[in-house]
């Protein structure tokens, strides 16, 4: 990890479904933001890291996270959901991984190639398109199938079937 705490794939690569950069869910015009940030840096997929915890320990960064989580209570820190508290918290920590470690892209049509998935450590069904989802991508479906028990009470419960 080369002393950072986080590895994980980054996605800011234009042209990508996944394309993300700090600046699209992170409210730069607040001072705090702007001084301390890089309005164009990377952010990461967080379906798929790798944590050194004793780094993680050893830069308090639950307590940062927290500090982020509370000034985002008093003022628009960012511009929707949570994930940009973990981007800030992970800001300078994390190391980007090789891609094939967390192939993203499989919940919309991403363009995404079969052997791309073949050659994943992890796949990644983000977008709204799951496969358990009638509107689910019928090419990315059977990655997911091969692994379901569809007798599991908990999926029946929740009228998923094959």
């Amino acid at each position: 990890m080369k002393g950072k705490v986080n590895g994980a794939v980054e996605t800011c690569l234009e042209g990508e479904p996944s394309f993300r950069r700090m600046d699209m869910l992170i409210n730069f015009t607040d001072p705090m933001v702007a001084t301390r940030f890089d309005v164009k840096s990377c952010t990461w997929a967080f379906g798929m890291n790798m944590f050194d915890l004793q780094e993680w320990r050893k830069r308090n960064l639950t307590g940062v996270y927290h500090k982020y989580l509370e000034m985002g209570s008093n003022k628009p820190l960012m511009k929707a959901g949570t994930l940009p508290i973990g981007w800030m918290t992970f800001y300078k920590h994390t190391r980007a991984i090789d891609r094939r470690w967390h192939v993203l892209g499989l919940g919309y049509e991403s363009g995404v190639k079969l052997n791309e998935i073949e050659h994943a450590v992890v796949i990644h069904y983000d977008g709204v398109m799951k496969p358990w989802l009638e509107i689910g991508l019928h090419k990315f479906k059977p990655y997911w199938k091969k692994h379901v028990r569809y007798e599991h009470p908990f999926l029946q419960q929740c009228n998923i079937q094959d």
